[in-house]
């Protein structure tokens, strides 16, 4: 006796779906709503498939959150240009992320730079006003003053002329940092966690700059009432890791900020060494800090101030990136977006015979 058309298109569906996970184990990935990132997919794919299900066809994959089940899974696709069972390396990952969209690269390069030499000069300005530092030649810029026109202004910025390019190239870097790690150590993690740290909301974006300054000022104003190294080291210290767990907590962020909190003062210490030898006039470009601390060069409490500013340009550089890439086709894709990175991807859809 010939079975029913609905026997048949069951066991059809069912043997369709027994081919589709035995291919998915025979090249290593496994079938879910949620497929780890393209970052480390980096071959194109020669095939995509879709299911379109109903609500009731859920118990196939369970899990699922949407009235409309689109599972996809990217068959015979090699992680590795070179070597089909590898991941790419660090630095392959970081290529493929900014040839997958030049302009948008450029763009964003441009932005976090920009924001670091804007906002730079008013950090540094905290120490200068406070006597954490001097410089030989200081800019003096009055930005609010005095009520009486005579008195001393309100809201003075104290800098110098390189340190809106130093702080911008600080942006740059710190960005990329983010951006690149992101892409390396949260390629294969999924769900609303991923979501939530790769596409920070504004007021969070926001609020990280605004700490990262109150700690800066903070820094200042203890300095200057005489607070002891230690005490101030301790604050900082509080203030760095309370931040990066409220407003990061990431793998990619803890070693970008420690990246900072290593390679700012370092950098100190080459300007602090060289500058005087330079610009002619004894060292007009010349700085010091007024207390040389513990290290010679400078107090160790401004190594977690170094840190903050991690998680503070982490977030932006998040936002930036995401912003960039909304509605520019393909080459637009977000952080956390399973087809970030993936050239167009031919697709063929499989009715669902059991809906």
């Amino acid at each position: 006796m010939r079975p029913s058309r609905a026997l048949e298109r069951m066991i059809g569906s069912k043997i369709l779906l027994l081919l589709s996970a035995l291919l998915l184990g025979a090249n290593g990935f496994s079938t879910s709503l949620h497929v780890g990132s393209p970052l480390h997919q980096t071959a194109k794919p020669s095939l995509s498939l879709h299911f379109e299900c109903s609500e009731s066809h859920r118990r196939f994959l369970p899990g699922t959150h949407c009235s409309k089940l689109r599972t996809k899974s990217t068959l015979f696709s090699s992680p590795n240009h070179n070597d089909p069972g590898r991941s790419p390396s660090p630095m392959q990952t970081l290529l493929d992320v900014i040839q997958a969209n030049p302009a948008k690269s450029t763009k964003f390069s441009f932005l976090m730079a920009l924001c670091g030499a804007s906002l730079g000069p008013f950090l540094d300005s905290y120490h200068s006003l406070f006597g954490v530092l001097s410089y030989n030649s200081p800019l003096v810029f009055p930005i609010l003053g005095s009520l009486d026109g005579q008195t001393t202004d309100l809201l003075t910025c104290v800098s110098t002329y390189w340190v809106p390019p130093l702080f911008g190239l600080a942006g740059f870097l710190i960005g990329w940092l983010y951006i690149w790690l992101d892409a390396v150590f949260l390629a294969d993690q999924g769900g609303k966690k991923q979501l939530e740290v790769l596409h920070p909301s504004v007021p969070k974006v926001l609020l990280g700059i605004s700490y990262f300054t109150f700690q800066y000022w903070l820094s200042g104003i203890l300095s200057a009432h005489g607070l002891d190294r230690s005490s101030i080291l301790n604050v900082m210290s509080i203030l760095a890791a309370g931040g990066f767990i409220a407003l990061d907590g990431t793998t990619s962020g803890l070693i970008t900020s420690a990246a900072t909190a290593v390679g700012g003062p370092l950098i100190e210490v080459g300007l602090i060494s060289i500058l005087p030898t330079l610009g002619g006039n004894g060292g007009a470009w010349a700085y010091h800090y007024n207390d040389a601390g513990e290290t010679g060069f400078f107090p160790l409490w401004i190594v977690p101030v170094y840190f903050l500013g991690g998680p503070a340009n982490g977030n932006l550089a998040r936002v930036f990136w995401n912003a960039l890439g909304e509605g520019i086709g393909n080459d637009s894709a977000t952080l956390g977006d399973d087809d970030a990175l993936l050239p167009s991807i031919p697709k063929k859809v499989v009715p669902c015979s059991e809906c």
